[in-house]
């Protein structure tokens, strides 16, 4: 068995659901769902309202919103029985959300509200498989999807009632289930955040130990260049689960680096689709190592470096740990590190207590703060024994000021920091010197 994840765009309108259809049909698959494209953002709005105690405005954006799944159900089903049995059912989603308009709204009536996206197309997809003749079943996720009281997935829960379920409905012919909606530790309606329906497919994965992962989006699987910035980039068909996580982290938006775990973990394979062009190949990520292959450029931008500077780190014990306890007290992450026998550079991408970061590392030497730089990643085999590969990199970007550069704290990876005003150029030399000679 299989778990096939559809993201918002594709099934962001009645076609779209109508080629989903046609691509899972024939399989007994395990289907996770996104919320229509333009849902959540809708479901957002509205919270909004309610948070700022406006019905009125609220009640005109669930309305249009109403008004916009009617059309999609129209155009969706071709008999009037499932017209009128789809509008019935979506009518009780949005009756729901009405009802927060009346009382207090907090976090937790947020959590309610952003779920019934998911709700709501699965429901859709369940119907219109039904109207095909296909034995399909809703395997509801706030019935087996649980995180624990750290905010972590619960897997032992998750297998064993997602188990249950598939036991009690074992004569299906396809189960559709809502990605990124939960429940937290005390049956609350939640959501997984990071990830979010991918992290429900590859959780959903490990628990059935499935045969693969398909996470189907509009692109070609991940680039080896950002398209936005280079041209002539092409999809990288294989990668290892540690170069995914890279290039996800440092920007290849396509794929979280959490929602990847679990099937790594488990050694389940993941494969990128495009749903725009199903036939093409995409990418597969599994723990299978290509060696000798660069991969993959990514770019993250934002990030903000700093470097302290003190002739007490001379030999000095400690002085590290004093530097990262107070990133620690700001619970701000460091993305790389460099360090020298006076002074240590690391790089942030949350600037929100910057100023008491610095404030605090002038009490241990000179501190200097660089803005509006980019982290630039590239992913391979880059083993140390592989002669001249970081050379090679350093070469693409000898027109280029480099900040800082980090390697050897991953096989996978090298990350280099050069200013903003430099990463389509830096993007455009990697592409020309790693993948064009």
């Amino acid at each position: 068995m299989k778990v096939l994840k559809f993201g918002g765009t594709s099934v962001g309108s009645a076609q779209r659901m109508k080629d989903v259809a046609k691509l899972i049909v024939g399989n007994r698959d395990i289907v996770v769902l996104s919320a229509m494209s333009g849902t959540t953002n809708s479901l957002v709005e509205i919270s909004d309202y309610l948070y700022k105690k406006n019905p009125d405005g609220a009640n005109e954006i669930i309305n249009k919103l109403a008004q916009k799944y009617d059309g999609h159900i129209d155009e969706l089903y071709s008999t009037n029985e499932y017209k009128q049995k789809a509008k019935e059912q979506i009518k009780t989603y949005f009756d729901h959300i009405r009802t927060f308009t009346k009382d207090l709204f907090t976090l937790f009536e947020e959590k309610v509200v952003l779920a019934q996206g998911e709700l709501i197309s699965t429901a859709m997809m369940n119907l219109y498989l039904q109207e095909l003749g296909v034995n399909s079943v809703l395997l509801p996720a706030l019935e087996y999807m649980r995180t624990d009281k750290n905010a972590e997935p619960d897997p032992l829960y998750i297998k064993e009632q997602l188990s249950k379920l598939l036991e009690e409905y074992k004569d299906a012919d396809i189960y559709i289930t809502q990605g990124y909606i939960c429940r937290n530790a005390y049956g609350e309606i939640d959501n997984l955040q990071r990830g979010g329906s991918d992290y429900t497919a590859s959780l959903v994965g490990a628990a059935i130990h499935a045969e693969e992962i398909q996470i189907w989006t509009d692109i070609d699987g991940m680039h080896n260049n950002d398209p936005r910035y280079v041209d002539n980039t092409s999809p990288v068909r294989q990668l290892h689960f540690e170069e995914a996580a890279e290039l996800a982290y440092f920007g290849a938006k396509i794929l979280h680096p959490t929602c990847i775990l679990p099937a790594k973990l488990n050694n389940i394979p993941v494969r990128l689709l495009n749903t725009i062009q199903p036939e093409a190949p995409g990418t597969i990520i599994s723990n299978e190592t290509e060696k000798g292959k660069i991969k993959a450029v990514a770019a993250k931008d934002n990030i903000t470096s700093i470097k302290i500077k003190s002739g007490r780190m001379l030999l000095a014990t400690g002085f590290l740990r004093k530097v990262f306890e107070i990133f620690e007290n700001y619970q701000t992450p460091i993305d790389m590190v460099t360090t020298s026998e006076v002074g240590v550079s690391v790089t942030i991408d949350n600037r929100k207590h910057l100023e008491e970061i610095v404030d605090d590392l002038k009490k241990f030497g000179t501190v200097t703060v660089d803005e509006e730089m980019v982290i630039v990643c590239v992913v391979g085999d880059l083993e140390w024994e592989n002669i001249g590969f970081e050379a090679r990199i350093i070469h693409a970007l000898k027109e280029i000021p480099v900040r800082m550069i980090s390697y050897g704290g991953s096989n996978y990876n090298v990350s280099l920091l050069v200013k903003s005003a430099d990463k389509k150029r830096a993007l455009q030399a990697l592409s020309s010197h790693l993948f064009n000679d």
